[in-house]
């Protein structure tokens, strides 16, 4: 009962402090950014009202041209005389399409117009999230020992001990994303995209591989991009292996957690124990292998599986 109580309280708690942090984030969004929309409402205002004392245009004709503009423009299509004239679904624009759609990005800058169009992202997404979720997984599985167990094995053969090694190599994971993932490719937008600034480039990739996707920042976009679809096909791939190592820094931090009882204190679940040495056995018996292979392979399977048999990030020797 007293577990009970204790996880209810948390459970309590964790809630309460969710409500908090929302009520602070609206009122911080909120004093930052509504005098901004009041100004630019002002200007907008004045510009209207200006250009209808020019003009022999009504304001109702002027309205009803500003709102079709506007929708047309959300779903990628200008007015402009200086706009592209490609299409915003050829094969390449699609392509990056579906993959904001199946990331759960989703920019909104291209959306799907006919009714058939979003019958069928509704059954692509339903498929390609999943799927998507699945060889994310199954992508990460396989660098956990290299970029996780391996080199926090190396610290402690130094002379770490677990915990502090685990801690180190946390924090040297996370510089090396935020290098490799966030910085680097922040200054290439930023020279790619002339309207971007070198934080529009950090804001971007934040939003992107948080998977917010807020879309008022879409690489490829602006009008006469040089190399579009050869553009948005890198980009498509920086947001798959950004998305990867953003998971492998969350599995990695889990563990840490799991190891320093974090997890036991807040009883949240503990990362699933993943096991190093999957790849060791091959699926396809190699014909040429010694012929005991089987006989032996028949006894191991007959003895119980001991649990300290599988190597964890938990579990790594000190060397």
């Amino acid at each position: 009962m007293h577990s009970l109580g204790k996880s209810w309280l948390l459970l309590t708690g964790f809630v309460v402090f969710y409500i908090i942090y929302l009520l602070f984030g609206a009122l911080v969004f909120s004093s930052i950014e509504r005098p901004v929309e009041e100004k630019l409402r002002q200007d907008i205002e004045a510009l209207k009202q200006e250009f209808l004392n020019q003009s022999c245009v009504n304001a109702a004709s002027l309205e009803l041209f500003l709102s079709k503009v506007l929708t047309a423009n959300k779903h990628g299509v200008s007015v402009l005389r200086n706009a592209s004239l490609s299409s915003n679904w050829d094969l390449a624009s699609s392509m990056f399409f579906a993959n904001t759609l199946v990331t759960t990005v989703g920019y909104g800058q291209t959306a799907p117009l006919s009714d058939s169009g979003k019958a069928f992202s509704i059954l692509y997404a339903l498929i390609g999230v999943p799927f998507t979720m699945l060889v994310l997984t199954a992508c990460v599985q396989r660098l956990m020992y290299p970029l996780v167990f391996a080199p926090v094995s190396l610290l402690q053969r130094s002379g770490l001990e677990p915990r502090p090694a685990t801690v180190v190599h946390f924090l040297l994971l996370l510089v090396l994303v935020v290098l490799c993932f966030f910085v680097a490719p922040a200054a290439i937008f930023s020279a790619l995209e002339v309207s971007w600034s070198f934080l529009d480039g950090i804001y971007f990739c934040f939003i992107s591989l948080c998977t917010i996707g807020l879309g008022d920042f879409v690489p490829g976009a602006q009008q006469g991009q040089k190399f579009r679809k050869l553009y948005q096909l890198t980009v498509m791939f920086y947001l798959f292996t950004g998305l990867m190592m953003m998971y492998l820094l969350l599995r990695t931090f889990h563990k840490m957690a799991d190891l320093h009882g974090l997890t036991a204190f807040f009883q949240l679940p503990r990362c699933e124990e993943s096991d190093q040495n999957e790849d060791r056995e091959p699926i396809v018996e190699n014909k040429h292998e010694d012929k005991s292979l089987p006989d032996r392979a028949e006894k191991a399977a007959s003895k119980p599986l001991e649990p300290a048999s599988h190597p964890s990030y938990n579990t790594i020797n000190k060397g």
